[in-house]
């Protein structure tokens, strides 16, 4: 038998038909809408006089516009609202359940999807969001999509996509004291670049993917699209099906029991091949920053702001484009650096070993005087087992605002964004020019790093920031 990656098997199982213009027809287990695409789907489907085909394997979510102030309704982010009522109104009528304002099991689509159990190994997945990876954590292979595509998948439960190259990351050795999935996914992408990963499916393998936790895994396969990626994703092990068993959209009983013994086949074979192998040694990785405007350009908390970034004309105008947009100066260092405000949350790392990473730092400190510190749980679900923890306490003692699950200053959609020319510390997943609002200056960082910045009032190497 020939050996197949763990790609090769999950779309060979999903495959219903080869198209005459070379792309595939992938059929789709379940799929997500989030409020900012989903309405213009639904107006497409009702001028075509089409309906959804699966609504029991689709679902809808209120993320991208939802306000972050407790006690929000439709009306606190008035930007919001008619995105709010539409995906409400597009769920009743086509049949699905919705992950309503107020509903307890509300929160951002790639943190409730896993945490439901929505999300199997071995299963397809997709969402109209370029973070759809995420779930790969879980084994699955999961696909964002554009509205057209959208609503191709809602009419027909299938996706018509070109079959991506593969490409597997080893990642060795052994991660130190406060380096975490955050920084070595931050790494990757500094290592082979922004582009690196184009048109590719990459599987996270090695020990130090073996020794995280599912919740560092989807940190690691949330950024697979930021190196270009067309997906990314973990094979289950013991530590997946841990996780995964008792969530409620899970299978249980005998189908629990046939399940498994079905995904532990849902690995890469030994000697399958791979378009793209890489090994990376993560022992020496320190934690990491962004100094630029984007993801790949980004340094160990120790180094300065590069000098240069190639011979190319190219290179050059890119290195002074970053550092004019960020107000750095070639070769400075980062650490000391004023910050005017500290974000944590997100689809990256607004799960609970984020908050707890964080709160280990804040614990019986307070945030710098000048500091506008949040933290916006990744879901509804995550924000009571935190307040359970008592982790919301140890944050509002500090002094950070304690808000409630949404995408918040990810991308500003719900108002919630930063000053002109501020500098933020965040533990999102883009720092492109204005995406936390207009000339804010975004550096990203892991949980930790973040908290210890709104701390300190400047960057910090966490390391140096012992625990209280």
């Amino acid at each position: 038998m020939v050996a197949r990656t763990l790609f090769q098997k999950i779309w060979e199982s999903h495959l219903v038909a080869r198209r005459i213009d070379g792309r595939e027809i992938i059929y789709m287990d379940r799929n997500i809408v989030h409020e900012l695409h989903g309405p213009k789907a639904f107006e497409k489907l009702r001028k075509a006089g089409r309906r959804v085909r699966r609504p029991d394997l689709t679902f809808a979510v209120q993320d991208h516009t939802i306000s972050s102030r407790p006690g929000r309704d439709d009306t606190t982010n008035p930007e919001g609202t008619p995105f709010l009522q539409a995906q409400r109104a597009g769920a009743a009528e086509f049949g699905f359940r919705i992950f309503d304002v107020g509903d307890p099991d509300q929160g951002i689509s790639h943190v409730i999807g896993p945490e439901l159990g929505m999300v199997l190994p071995g299963a397809t997945h997709c969402v109209p969001d370029s973070h759809a990876a995420t779930v790969g954590a879980l084994g699955a292979l999961s696909f964002g999509c554009g509205t057209t595509e959208l609503e191709h998948v809602l009419a027909t439960q299938v996706l018509a996509m070109k079959r991506p190259k593969t490409m597997r990351i080893n990642l060795e050795g052994r991660l130190q004291p406060h380096v975490t999935a955050k920084d070595v996914a931050l790494h990757i992408i500094g290592t082979i670049g922004v582009s690196g990963a184009n048109g590719h499916v990459v599987e996270y393998a090695g020990a130090v993917v073996r020794a995280m936790g599912i919740e560092a895994r989807m940190t690691l396969c949330n950024l697979t699209v930021e190196m270009g990626g067309r997906s990314g994703f973990v094979a289950a092990d013991e530590t997946t099906l841990s996780w995964l068993q008792g969530r409620p959209f899970a299978p249980t009983g005998d189908d629990w029991a046939r399940a498994e013994a079905y995904w532990r086949t849902m690995h890469s074979d030994q000697g399958a091949e791979f378009d793209r192998d890489i090994t990376i040694d993560c022992t020496a990785l320190e934690p990491q920053i962004t100094w630029g405007i984007t993801p790949g350009q980004v340094i160990g908390i120790r180094e300065s702001v590069p000098v240069s970034l190639g011979e190319d004309a190219s290179d050059q105008h890119a290195l002074t484009k970053a550092l004019t947009y960020m107000d750095l100066r070639a070769g400075e260092p980062l650490q000391g650096l004023k910050v005017d405000r500290v974000f944590i949350g997100s689809c990256t790392n607004g799960r609970i070993p984020d908050l707890q990473e964080a709160a280990a730092i804040v614990r019986g400190r307070k945030v710098a005087e000048g500091v506008v510190a949040m933290i916006s749980p990744g879901s509804t679900i995550v924000r009571r087992e935190a307040e359970a923890l008592g982790l919301d306490a140890v944050f509002r003692d500090a002094g950070f605002y304690w808000a409630e699950s949404a995408c918040s200053m990810c991308a500003g959609g719900n108002g919630d964004r930063g000053r002109p020319g501020e500098r933020v510390i965040s533990t999102t997943n883009r720092n492109f020019e204005g995406r936390q609002g207009p000339g804010v200056r975004t550096h990203l960082v892991s949980a930790g790093m973040a908290a210890a910045a709104a701390i300190a009032g400047s960057i910090v190497d966490v390391r140096q920031f012992p625990e209280a």
